[in-house]
């Protein structure tokens, strides 16, 4: 026996070797005439078949596990359309996708067709304009195809062609060196293993929150390539840069040279703007308040770093209204004195609204049927992915464009359904995982709902409920979401399988025909089914975690332009808790974050530190508090955060009575920092300049900025400390004033809010370049637990 455990774990090892020279992307496939396909028990036997294939070469193989499918092509998403496929995962060679030579380049499989000169390359086994020496025939092994740059003759300059020039027999191809170390443009698509900065520091892991803490992370920000500590440029800096591993010295830029070959080209958008307008080069050179546009190559009137020479490839001729640096729309600084920066008015090319303008959800934000219709505001994937802009080709190229599917509302990056799938769903910003069903609730069957749901012991028969994807889930559920009887799982009839049955997963709960999830699906439990015409399908299993955070649906959230913002619904921010003096009189917000608990900032103590100077509404949605929902209690004790940070604990006389009008809201994890650019809400009864709403609880949504931009000159001047974190929109309209103080900013995460901060200070309110600065909750979690169980 343990013999053949060696065998199985050297044979296993052979075939992982063989998936190394793979990139994988879930949830896609290529439909081609030219293809083999194949009954395979595993990814690594599909990668096996495709490197030995004969029949052409093997470029990408699809494999979908749960058909035990295997399909070979010559084809890749260089040189076809990826489309979506639910349990599929394309798997690509990587020789095939490089952009670069090593050495002469003998080995090069790119898809380079013109030559140093732009001439364009001929058909290899074309005999026009000229007759080739050099063949498919005469160097089989060579992969001559297409026009393709290729060295089949080791040529000492490298790759070259037949040219489409009937005077120019032949000429090498300008193709960059694999090992060069270059950047083209701001580097954004830097992806060298230069790790040393221009100060000589090392550089910083990304998956590192020592010595300096940051909203950079890899799991969430995929699409920026935060790999080991190489320097990348995830933020639209001038060049690429890293943190530091000197505690003195939070980041720095990288020497990289720029590259001396062409960077990539792009199709510009002269009249409209697509995405982010960051293919804008049309003449537009007024901002939205009608203000001329500053030249970009002019320091006057506001000095700026967003120069020609340090966006080279940004179009910043004269005036014109441009985004270099992933900003949500064209802008410019301008020629006011008193005005460093706006968005200008560069219409949409899909007709729809401008990214910077609010979006207002329906009241309910589920939907109906196969969600075709749904219009709410959910932009996350059901394993909470960030999804894709419509718009966008990056990281994936698709065909689901608005002008494409007009009337499916493909806003900003929402998640819709044009295509008639199951549910709504959208492209992810993840390059492995190319789309995903969105976590979006279809309608619930039953008019009321329970306000909590006990905590589920999972694995148990009666639970019938699944935690994440439910790869626990041991529930009864045997039927699938069309309502068809699953197939037992140690059956083969009416479908053949040998990938998942009782034998070879003997511990994922495969006795009967019950739904599981034993390849850790992240759409969620599913079956083999008894339709001899369906082989498998997901079931419909609820989340043990619906409880009343979800059932909020994210009503009304508001991105627009406390001050700006929107009108809350009623009761739908139920942690939110008005302070007040012993008189009754609001001066402050707070969080309920247990029946008797409540966190606001210290600041809003300083006119007493004696508890019966205060009491605490909750309940509420006018300042007036006169709700019959409203509840009142007294304050038992105050906690001040010992080394004097800007937070404070408040234990109320008596327990709140929980309902759906009042709720506490969950708590981050300790040391938690919230991903760069991560939508939040704020919330308050505060000071609102003259923006309507006044008397009322009002919200608004904004991005989270990372403390390196937020401490820049241009903001806030290295103000923000690491106990501390910003977020705002940078060209103001829209934040937290006086009298939000000590309120919550919650963002959503996993099918939850969490409270991320408690509104702390600011340099005025809605002032442009001066976001909020919040008490970063996630540092106190340790505290918070320890004063709750010590003054319990």
């Amino acid at each position: 026996m343990e013999l053949y455990k060696v065998f199985l774990l050297l044979c296993f090892s052979l075939y992982s070797d063989f998936l190394d020279k793979y990139i994988k992307t879930d949830g896609a496939w290529i439909i081609t005439a030219s293809k083999m396909q194949y009954i395979v028990k595993s990814a690594e036997e599909c990668a096996v078949k495709c490197d030995t294939e004969t029949l052409f070469t093997c470029r990408s193989f699809t494999h979908i596990e749960k058909d035990q499918y295997c399909i070979t092509m010559p084809s890749n998403s260089k040189t076809d359309q990826v489309f979506r496929k639910i349990g599929a995962a394309l798997y690509e060679k990587k020789e095939y996708l490089l952009e670069c030579v090593t050495g002469i380049g003998t080995d090069y499989r790119g898809t380079k067709s013109r030559t140093k000169s732009q001439r364009l390359c001929q058909q290899w086994e074309s005999s026009f304009p000229h007759k080739p020496n050099i063949t498919p025939k005469t160097h089989p092994k060579a992969d001559l195809e297409s026009n393709y740059c290729r060295n089949p003759d080791g040529d000492s300059a490298g790759p070259w062609c037949y040219t489409t020039d009937p005077e120019k027999r032949w000429e090498n191809c300008d193709i960059q060196d694999c090992t060069e170390e270059c950047m083209h443009c701001s580097g954004e698509n830097y992806r060298g293993k230069i790790s040393t900065t221009e100060g000589g520091y090392t550089c910083q892991r990304w998956d590192s929150q020592k010595p300096h803490n940051h909203g950079y992370i890899p799991s969430v920000l995929p699409d920026k390539y935060l790999e080991e500590n190489y320097c990348r440029n995830p933020d639209g800096e001038p060049r690429p840069w890293c943190f530091t591993t000197n505690p003195s010295k939070r980041w720095d830029f990288c020497p990289i040279p720029r590259c001396n070959s062409e960077p990539p080209t792009i199709v510009p958008d002269l009249t409209c703007a697509t995405g982010d307008g960051s293919s804008y080069r049309g003449t537009v050179a007024v901002t939205v308040s009608g203000k001329t546009c500053q030249i970009w190559a002019s320091q006057y009137p506001h000095k700026h770093s967003r120069t020609p020479e340090n966006y080279p490839c940004k179009g910043l001729d004269k005036n014109y209204c441009r985004n270099p640096d992933k900003e949500r729309s064209p802008w410019c600084y301008t020629a006011d004195p008193e005005t460093r920066w706006e968005y200008c008015t560069v219409p949409s090319c899909d007709g729809g609204p401008r990214p910077e303008e609010p979006i207002i959800a329906p009241a309910e934000d589920c939907y109906e049927g196969d969600g075709s219709s749904y219009r709410g505001v959910m932009s996350e994937t059901i394993s909470g992915k960030k999804c894709q802009f419509w718009t966008s080709m990056e990281p994936h190229a698709h065909q689901k464009t608005p002008q494409k599917f007009p009337n499916a509302d493909l806003r900003r990056n929402l998640c819709r359904n044009p295509d008639g799938d199951r549910a709504p769903w959208c492209y992810t910003t993840d390059p492995s995982v190319r789309w995903e069903y969105c976590k979006i609730e279809p309608p619930s069957p039953t008019a009321a709902r329970p306000i909590t749901v006990p905590t589920p012991v999972t694995g148990l028969p009666s639970c019938n409920c699944k935690v994440g994807s439910g790869e626990s889930y041991r529930g009864l559920t045997s039927k699938t979401v069309m309502g068809v009887t699953c197939q037992a799982w140690s059956s083969m009839t009416p479908h053949q399988h040998s990938t998942f049955t009782p034998v070879t997963h003997p511990d994922k709960g495969l006795e009967s025909n019950q739904c599981r999830n034993p390849d850790n699906d992240v759409n969620g439990p599913w079956c083999y089914t008894t339709d001899p015409y369906k082989k498998w399908d997901y079931c419909q299993i609820p989340d043990c975690g619906m409880n009343f955070h979800y059932c909020l649906k994210l009503k009304e959230r508001c991105f627009g332009r406390i001050v700006g913002g929107c009108v809350s619904k009623p009761h739908s921010w139920p942690w939110q808790i008005s302070f007040r003096t012993s008189s009754g009189i609001h001066f402050c917000g707070g969080t309920l974050i247990d029946a008797q608990w409540v966190l606001t900032a210290a600041h809003c103590l300083e006119r007493s530190k004696r508890p019966s100077a205060y009491m605490v509404y909750l309940g509420i949605h006018t300042e007036v508090g006169k709700e019959s929902s409203k509840q009142v209690r007294n304050l038992e004790k105050i906690i001040l955060e010992p080394t004097g940070k800007d937070i404070a604990l408040l234990k109320l006389d008596r327990p709140a009575i929980l309902n759906e009008k009042v709720l506490p809201v969950c708590l981050p994890e300790k040391d938690y920092v919230v991903p760069s650019g991560t939508e939040c809400y704020v919330t308050g009864w505060g000071e609102t300049q003259g923006t309507g709403g006044e008397g009322v609880l009002k919200e608004t949504g904004f991005p989270v900025i990372e403390n390196k931009i937020c401490n820049s000159r241009a903001y806030l001047n290295n103000r923000v400390k690491d106990h501390e974190m910003c977020a705002g929109n940078i060209e103001g309209g829209t934040d937290s004033c006086q009298g939000d103080s000590g309120g919550p900013l919650v963002c959503f995460s996993q099918n939850t809010f969490l409270l991320q901060g408690v509104t702390s200070w600011g340099l005025g309110c809605a002032n442009a370049m001066k976001p909020g600065v919040y008490a970063r909750v996630s540092k106190f979690v340790d505290w918070i637990g320890k004063e709750m169980k010590a003054n319990s």
